[in-house]
């Protein structure tokens, strides 16, 4: 028989092998991985609470204040002067070379080659992930984390393992040795949060130390998510960071964004700092996924960057204040286990006998008008426990403590147990 020409099959066999062929679903589905990913507990939270009358919002991670308006201003001149155009996939120059002088003053030499702007925080850790992760690459988080940093990695086929913090009388807090032991030479990539969302935890700069060490030993990457870097009440003005550790050309990524210092969430604006050498293919990867961030926005930024560091400075001691304010209230709510962090802008406590924190979230949005976010969606290190962002007006956090009283007293350890 001629190899080149295939074999007639009998009816049988076609029959047969028909027989065993599984049938091709004609139901639109996504793949897997994107199947899989999990839905915003959060977002379910806020839902419940949309077309209610009198709900006071916690839940989000973001100021009860609007965006100030000299960032405005600029993207308004820029819209009106025609910035309306494609720009470098890098982000603009002007933009860039602000970044570095910023991150310089902060944390050491930082050259414009070294930045990139992105469209928001999250697309800056989505293109770190793709630049560094791919199918069966280990990645090591420190947790409870919000849900993205977690997520994308494994959308991307990339195993994840993760090392929770401990809570007790001090805090949130690091057991070091369980970490270093956690990352391995199979480990490609380690992923902190600092200071974190939800826990607000801060990684002292000592641990940080140990921790570049042990990486550079082992050749792993770091991928550090420091959005919150402003938001920081120690004896600093900005929260401990491996930059200040790392020369720029290591295996250090630092993600970052405008949203939270100068109150521009809804801008969608971030960078990242990372090793001049893959920045060409940082480049490449922005193209073929947001091409570029909007020029106009990008301008607003610049205002920022230029003009706004007493905004900076004085959003971190209101909210210093505010943290100070609503943990002492939350501590003289009987059940209320409540410990103020370093960073960030969110208490994350837990209420005795209510262990589903989901189900008590939308039960505080049902009967008391109260809407805070529930440690599930940080994953399972964070179930047990709420999130409550302070980034708002005293007297609605006064209120919010009222209500959470008003319902525990109404509800003893019922919800969710």
């Amino acid at each position: 028989m001629n190899p080149a020409v295939p074999s007639v099959a009998s009816a049988a066999s076609v029959e047969s092998v028909a027989s065993i062929t599984p049938s091709v679903s004609t139901s639109p589905v996504a793949r897997v991985a994107v199947a899989a990913l999990r839905a915003s507990k959060i977002r379910e939270v806020a839902n419940a609470g949309l077309g209610l009358a009198d709900v006071l919002p916690f839940w989000f991670g973001e100021s009860d204040q609007p965006t100030p308006a000299f960032i405005g201003d600029a993207a308004r001149a820029s819209i009106a002067e025609g910035h309306t155009f494609y720009t470098h996939n890098m982000g603009n120059a002007p933009l860039r070379a602000a970044l570095a002088e910023y991150a310089t003053r902060l944390h050491g030499a930082t050259d414009s080659e070294n930045v990139a702007v992105t469209s928001g925080g999250v697309s800056a850790i989505m293109l770190a992930a793709q630049l560094l992760l791919g199918p069966g690459d280990r990645l090591v988080a420190v947790t409870p984390v919000w849900p993205n940093l977690v997520e994308i990695p494994t959308l991307l086929g990339a195993a994840v393992e993760t090392v929770s913090l401990d809570y007790g009388p001090q805090g949130w807090t690091l057991d070091l040795d369980r970490l270093l032991a956690a990352l391995t030479p199979a480990t490609r990539v380690l992923l902190v949060n600092s200071p974190n969302n939800p826990t607000g935890w801060v990684m002292p700069r000592a641990q940080q130390q140990v921790v570049l060490d042990h990486c550079r030993r082992r050749g792993i990457w770091i991928l550090a998510d420091e959005v919150y870097e402003r938001l920081y009440y120690g004896a600093d003005d900005v929260a401990p960071s491996f930059l200040d550790l790392a020369a720029r050309d290591e295996r250090v990524i630092a993600v970052n964004s405008f949203s939270k210092a100068w109150r521009m969430t809804g801008w969608r604006l971030g960078w990242a700092v990372a090793p001049a050498a893959v920045m060409r293919d940082w480049g490449k990867l922005a193209e073929y996924n947001t091409c570029c961030a909007p020029d106009f926005v990008q301008r607003a930024g610049l205002a920022a960057v230029r003009e706004g560091e007493t905004v900076a400075q004085t959003l971190r001691a209101e909210l210093h204040a505010r943290r100070d304010h609503l943990a002492r209230g939350l501590s003289q709510v009987p059940g209320v286990d409540v410990r103020a962090a370093e960073g960030a802008m969110y208490l994350f406590f837990r209420i005795a006998g209510h262990v589903d924190s989901l189900a008590l979230c939308k039960a505080l949005v049902r009967d008391a008008g109260l809407g805070l976010a529930p440690g599930a969606a940080f994953g399972d290190e964070g179930e047990g426990f709420v999130r409550w962002c302070y980034a708002s007006d005293m007297s609605r956090l006064d209120e919010g403590v009222r209500r959470l009283t008003r319902f525990l007293e109404a509800h003893p350890g019922t919800a969710g147990t």
